[in-house]
C-alpha cells in the first residue's frame, strides 16, 4: 500500500500543476494576449503566432520543450534537449537565412528610382543610437547596450544576430521586444506619424515613380555587396545574404533558387525562429528588472526612429517644394512591407485617392540595408571588448 501512494505521490508531483510557478503564469497570460492580437486583430500572424505558441510551451511547467543554457556538444545529448532547444541551438545561422529570403521577396526598384529614400532610411535609424546612449545611461555596458539599441531598427533577425554575437545573455528579452515591436507597428507607428505632421502634409500626393531597368536591378545588389562590405566587411553575413536573394530575383536566371527562398525556406525558418524566440522567454530569465528596462527602450528606440524618418521626410519635403510627403519617412525602420502599408493607410485617411506604397517602400527597403549596416557598425567597435 506504501508502494502505491509513493507511485501516486511521485506522479502527482512530476505534474506541471505541482510546478506551477507565477512567473511561468504571467508569461502564459503574455503568450494568450500575443495570440489575441495576432488571430482576432491580424496583427502579423505569421510572426506573433510562433512567438506566442512558443512561449506557451516553454512555460507549462515540465514540457521539456526548452532548457535554458543547455550545451549540446554531441549527438547524444539531442534526446534530452527538447525540440525548441535544438530551434534555439540554430540561432546563429537564421538571421543570414531569414535575409537571404527577404532579398528574395525584395523589390529594391523604388529605392532605385528614388535614391533619396536612403535619407529616409538612415534617419530612421536615429532610434537604434538613442537607446544606445540610453541603455548606456541606465547601467548596461556596451555591448548589451548595442544589442538593446538595435531593437529601434524594427528588423528581428539583425536583433538577434547581434545580441547573439555581443549580449547572448540577454537574447531572450531583446529578441521578443524586437519582433512584438515589428508585429505591433500599425499600433505604435500612427500616432507618432499623426503628431509630427499637419493635415496638408499628409494629404499630399506623390508623383509616379521611374521604370527601373532589369540591368539597374541586377548590378544594384552586386554594387551594394561591394561597396557596404568594403567598407564593413562584419556587415557581409547579412547584407550579404540579403543581396544575394535579391540577385536570385533579379537574375531571371534562377527563379526555382528565388522561389525556395521566398517560399519554402521562409516559412521553414519563421517557424524555427519564431518558436525558438518565443519559448526564450521563461518566465524564470524573462521576469527581471533588466527585461522591463530593455521592453521600455525598445519602444523607445522603435518610436525615435519612427519619428526621424518622419522629421527627414518633412525637410525634404521642404526642401523639394512638397512633393514628398513625410508619411513615408516612417517607412523607413526596417519592418518590411508593414511600415510602407502602415504609410498607405495613413496616407489614403487622409486623401483616399492617395497612394504611397511604392513610394513608402524606397525608404522601407532602404531601413532594412540600414539596420544590416547599423548591426555591423556596433559590431566593429564593440565586439573585440
Amino acid at each position: 500500500m506504501g508502494a502505491i501512494t509513493e507511485a501516486i505521490t511521485n506522479l502527482a508531483m512530476d505534474t506541471g500543476i505541482a510546478n506551477f510557478t507565477y512567473q511561468s503564469g504571467i508569461m502564459i497570460v503574455v503568450s494568450f494576449i500575443f495570440l489575441y492580437l495576432a488571430i482576432r486583430h491580424g496583427f502579423e500572424p505569421l510572426l506573433l503566432i510562433p512567438i506566442a505558441f512558443g512561449m506557451l510551451l516553454s512555460n507549462l511547467p515540465v514540457s521539456g520543450m526548452f532548457i535554458h543554457d543547455y550545451v549540446i556538444s554531441d549527438s547524444s545529448q539531442l534526446t534530452n534537449a527538447g525540440i525548441l532547444t535544438i530551434f534555439y541551438v540554430l540561432k546563429p545561422v537564421l538571421p543570414s537565412l531569414i535575409f537571404l529570403g527577404v532579398g528574395a521577396m525584395t523589390d529594391f526598384g523604388p529605392l532605385i528610382a528614388n535614391p533619396k529614400s536612403l535619407l529616409m532610411g538612415a534617419a530612421a535609424q536615429l532610434g537604434i543610437f538613442f537607446a544606445f546612449y540610453a541603455a548606456i545611461i541606465l547601467g548596461f555596458n556596451a555591448q548589451e547596450a548595442a544589442s538593446i539599441g538595435i531593437i529601434g531598427g524594427a528588423d528581428g533577425p539583425t536583433a538577434i544576430y547581434l545580441a547573439g554575437k555581443l549580449a547572448d545573455h540577454l537574447l531572450g528579452p531583446i529578441a521578443v521586444a524586437a519582433y512584438s515591436y515589428m508585429a505591433l507597428v500599425p499600433v505604435i507607428q500612427p500616432p507618432i506619424m499623426k503628431l509630427l505632421t499637419t493635415e496638408k502634409e499628409r494629404k499630399i500626393k506623390m508623383e509616379q515613380l521611374r521604370v527601373v531597368s532589369q540591368r539597374e536591378k541586377i548590378l544594384f545588389p552586386i554594387a551594394v555587396t561591394v561597396v557596404v562590405v568594403l567598407l564593413l566587411p562584419s556587415a557581409a553575413p547579412l547584407v550579404g545574404m540579403l543581396m544575394l536573394g535579391n540577385l536570385f530575383k533579379e537574375s531571371g536566371r534562377t527563379a526555382r533558387l528565388s522561389d525556395t527562398s521566398s517560399n519554402a525556406m521562409m516559412n521553414i525558418l519563421v517557424i524555427i525562429l519564431g518558436t525558438c524566440v518565443g519559448a526564450s522567454a521563461t518566465g524564470e530569465t524573462f521576469i527581471t528588472m533588466s527585461t522591463i528596462k530593455i521592453v521600455i527602450l525598445g519602444v523607445c528606440a522603435f518610436a525615435v526612429g519612427t519619428a526621424g524618418g518622419v522629421l527627414i521626410a518633412k525637410l525634404m519635403n521642404v526642401l523639394t517644394g512638397g512633393k514628398i510627403n513625410p508619411l513615408i519617412g516612417s517607412a523607413g525602420v526596417s519592418a518590411v512591407p508593414m511600415a510602407a502599408r502602415v504609410s498607405q493607410i495613413e496616407g489614403q485617411k487622409a486623401n483616399p485617392t492617395n497612394f504611397l506604397l511604392m513610394h513608402a517602400m524606397g525608404p522601407n527597403v532602404a531601413g532594412v540595408i540600414g539596420s544590416g549596416v547599423a548591426a555591423a557598425v556596433m559590431l566593429s567597435m564593440f565586439g573585440g571588448m
